[in-house]
């Protein structure tokens, strides 16, 4: 199977599945770091995995351990990629450097993805999900390709992060222009309905203990180095700026 076509088939599984999804990033000491996403579907596979298996056709019975990076589907695709906009190829090229690894097995109820990359500097993150949703649109026929309409990550926000040193940010800054815009169609309705019971983490690691953070509840390791913030996923969806984030560390 191709590249692209397993990729394809795991997007359509977490799209159609409840997940647990945790945002990695951990920070050096010079600002380099690695941002990685955690995908666990492995709780509704125990669920209802052989009733989605008879839904998903034999594909979804196959075991899977793979990995691959995003500019080797690109390398496939590049004939069709060529032919999207400007801004839909500039989406695609931030995620060329990201390796998915991906574990599926039907019989032991497991199905987690991670999607990784190193970065030089915190300033250049951005949402792998988002990014996603792009890919999700690259197959021929645009939205319809994907069940519920490619929404998976489609949040209609901007987000950015940053870090200094004495201080990181995440910032999600809403374009309500594009929340205007979205459109609402029971494929929307359906996706809340499935991501209602997933969850979103922030799960950080600094190379400095933290000495502030803007939210209330975030629990800290016992060196106060590791922060982790627990979301319902509809709020990433709806109203991604509650996952705003303010970290000040120890001098």
């Amino acid at each position: 199977m191709k590249l692209y076509k397993i990729l394809g088939f795991l997007l359509v599984i977490v799209s159609l599945t409840s997940c647990t999804f945790t945002e990695n990033i951990y920070v050096n000491k010079d600002g380099t770091g690695k941002l990685s996403v955690d995908m666990d579907g492995s709780s509704l596979m125990a669920m209802a995995g052989d009733q989605l298996g008879d839904q998903m056709g034999a594909d979804a019975k196959k075991n899977i351990d793979s990995t691959f990076t995003f500019k080797q589907i690109f390398e496939e695709k590049k004939d069709s990629i060529a032919k999207l906009s400007p801004e839909a190829q500039a989406e695609l090229k931030k995620l060329e450097n990201f390796v998915v690894n991906t574990k599926m097995n039907a019989e032991k109820k497991e199905f987690l993805m991670t999607l990784s990359t190193d970065f030089k500097n915190v300033n250049e993150l951005q949402d792998v999900l988002q990014a996603l949703n792009a890919m999700q649109r690259l197959e021929k026929g645009g939205s319809a390709a994907m069940p519920f309409g490619g929404n998976l990550g489609n949040n209609a926000s901007k987000l950015s992060y940053s870090y200094n040193g004495k201080k990181f940010t995440r910032k999600a800054v809403i374009d309500t222009q594009k929340k205007v815009e979205k459109p609402a169609d029971s494929t929307a309705d359906m996706s809340k309905m499935i991501f209602a019971s997933s969850s979103y983490t922030l799960k950080y690691h600094f190379p400095k203990a933290v000495k502030k953070i803007s939210h209330p509840n975030a629990l800290f390791s016992e060196d106060r180095k590791i922060i982790t913030i627990q979301y319902p996923f509809t709020e990433y969806m709806d109203t991604p700026d509650k996952l705003n984030l303010e970290v000040e560390f120890e001098k």
